[in-house]
């Protein structure tokens, strides 16, 4: 989109995003941004699109400008604006049904999704912008750290719910060049997660986790024939083995659970609510089910195994 905003009216640029639905919506969201240009980056690197028109440079730049703007004076990443209030806002908050809405806040996994976007970028434009961007990225990681709780979790407010916000924070603290051996909130949340795994090698969270803020564990989840999840399995798994795990039996064992719910056909069978928005809303996105098992399945495959599954 090539609308520059109208700062009089609080409308943020938004040239060079991308929007939670199509281009036509004109509302961009900084993590929808960062992952769609994250992907475009690794696109331009792929020998499946040497035949093709390159992204332009001007188009990646463009979004390096977008998502700079939007983040944070705390060094975190909202969703559609910049933070332009306070907390106690939400005392005027008029919605029965939603939680956290008077203001956009800054959020883990939209902090970590921009800061990978802009360490890809800075991989291949090392020149372009390096300095804002390095500061950037570590204004964001000690975003994430101040947002560890006490028990080493992060609270996913995008998903459902403590595992998917492990696996951001953890990604987000790596790609600012945090050490899994040696930084201590990657091993705490690793100790966390850890701690929540189940005796079938999965790991599942109810929704309640979502509005009570603390991780609900349930005997039998919706869909399921125990109180694990596909997708809180493949989230758990994914942050492990970014973290380096060095307790492959868990990570076997949750691999296992993986490759037990697949179906014959391929598929994974539609389990409980995985997707949130405002702490009340549950979504069912139906290609988690089978994208990020076979990103887990994947990882564990190529890189994971070789160094620890043995």
């Amino acid at each position: 989109a090539g609308v520059a905003g109208d700062w009089e009216f609080w409308r943020q640029p938004i040239r060079g995003g991308w929007g939670f639905s199509t281009a036509e919506q004109a509302w961009p969201v900084s993590d929808t941004t960062a992952e769609a240009f994250s992907a475009v980056l690794a696109l331009r690197q792929d020998e499946c699109t040497a035949s093709m028109p390159k992204f332009p440079d001007e188009h990646c730049f463009d979004s390096v400008q977008f998502l700079l703007s939007y983040q944070n004076a705390d060094g975190g990443w909202a969703t559609y604006e910049n933070c332009r209030g306070w907390s106690w806002y939400e005392l005027l908050n008029p919605a029965i049904v939603f939680g956290d809405i008077m203001i956009d806040y800054s959020y883990v996994e939209c902090t970590s999704s921009s800061m990978q976007a802009l360490q890809s970028f800075r991989k291949q434009f090392p020149d372009h912008r390096a300095k804002e961007i390095k500061v950037a990225v570590e204004r964001g990681a000690r975003f994430i750290e101040a947002m560890q709780r006490d028990d080493g979790s992060w609270y996913g407010c995008w998903g459902n719910c403590f595992t998917y916000g492990c696996w951001f924070g953890i990604d987000g603290l790596l790609c600012a060049g945090r050490q899994p051996s040696s930084c201590k909130p990657i091993r705490r949340c690793a100790s966390f997660l850890l701690s929540k795994q189940n005796a079938d090698g999965g790991w599942g969270e109810d929704f309640a986790s979502c509005f009570n803020r603390e991780y609900a564990q349930r005997d039998k989840l919706y869909g399921c024939d125990s109180g694990s999840t596909v997708v809180c399995t493949a989230w758990a798994l994914l942050a492990l083995m970014a973290a380096e795990c060095e307790d492959s039996a868990a990570v076997r064992k949750g691999i296992g659970f993986l490759m037990r719910r697949q179906l014959p056909s391929g598929d994974w069978a539609q389990e409980n609510i995985a997707g949130v928005f405002n702490r009340s809303v549950g979504i069912t996105y139906t290609a988690f089910r089978n994208v990020f098992p076979l990103w887990a399945l994947g990882r564990y495959a190529t890189s994971y195994r070789e160094r620890f599954g043995k």
